[in-house]
C-alpha cells in the first residue's frame, strides 16, 4: 500500500470550517417519516450487488422512504473517473463514495451503495465516517463459479483472455465481511428473497427509532 495514500479524511487545506446548515438530520428524519443510514452493499462483481440494490431502491420509493442509490461503474464515469483499479485506487474510490454516502445520510435518506470494495478496512472507514448503528454492511455472497457463469458484462470472459488484471477474486484479492450485518447467499436466494431480508431489517431499525423519537 502507497503509504501517501490517506487512510482517513484528512483535508490537505487548513484554512477550511465544516459549515453547519439550520435543518438537522434529526429534523429532516422527522419530515421524512424514517431514520437514514448507509446500506453497504459488497460482494464479488455479478454476485448480485446491483440487481439487488436497484429493485431495493423501488421498493423503498414505493413505500415513500426518501433513497438515493450510488453505483460502482456509474460513479466510475464522473467522479470517480481519474480512478483506476490498483489498490490505492481502489482504496481512494471508497473514501470518495463513503464521503459522498455520509453527505446523502446526513441530508435524512437511505443511502445504497453497490460497491464491489474487496477490502475490509476501506469498509471499515467507511463504517467510521458514520454515527453509530447507521452502516449497515450487507455481504452480497456468491461464489466464484456462480458470478462467472452469470457474468452479464463479459468481465469474467475478458478476465480469462488476459484482457483485464486486477480482476477481484481472481487476480486482486477479495477480503469477505468477517461480522456483516447482513449476509444474502445469492446462489440461493432469489433477488425478491434478498429484497425482502434487507426491508426486514430496515423495519426493525425503524421500528427502533420510532421509540427512541416517542420517548423524547
Amino acid at each position: 500500500m502507497n503509504p501517501m495514500i490517506r487512510r482517513e479524511s484528512q483535508p490537505k487545506s487548513q484554512h477550511i470550517t465544516w459549515m453547519c446548515g439550520k435543518v438537522t438530520t434529526q429534523q429532516r428524519e422527522v419530515r421524512n417519516g424514517h431514520p437514514s443510514c448507509v446500506l453497504w452493499l459488497t460482494g464479488l462483481s455479478a454476485s448480485g450487488k446491483s440487481t439487488i440494490a436497484t429493485e431495493l431502491e423501488r421498493q423503498l420509493f414505493n413505500r415513500g422512504n426518501q433513497v438515493c442509490m450510488l453505483d460502482g461503474d456509474n460513479v466510475r464515469h464522473g467522479l470517480c473517473s481519474d480512478l483506476g483499479f490498483s489498490q490505492e485506487d481502489r482504496t481512494e474510490n471508497i473514501r470518495h463514495i463513503g464521503e459522498v454516502a455520509k453527505l446523502v445520510a446526513s441530508h435524512g435518506l437511505i443511502c445504497i451503495t453497490a460497491f464491489i470494495s474487496p477490502y475490509r478496512a476501506d469498509r471499515e472507514l467507511v463504517r467510521k465516517l458514520l454515527p453509530e448503528g447507521r452502516f449497515f454492511e450487507v455481504y452480497v455472497n456468491a461464489p466464484i463459479e456462480v458470478c462467472e457463469a452469470r457474468d452479464p458484462k463479459g468481465l469474467y470472459a475478458k478476465v480469462r483472455a488476459n484482457e483485464i488484471k486486477n480482476f477481484t477474486g481472481i487476480s486482486a484479492p477479495y477480503e469477505a465481511p468477517e461480522h456483516p450485518e447482513l449476509e444474502l447467499r445469492t446462489d440461493v436466494l432469489g433477488p425478491d428473497e434478498c429484497v425482502g431480508r434487507i426491508l426486514e431489517y430496515l423495519d426493525g431499525f425503524e421500528e427502533s427509532w420510532r421509540s427512541v423519537q416517542v420517548k423524547s
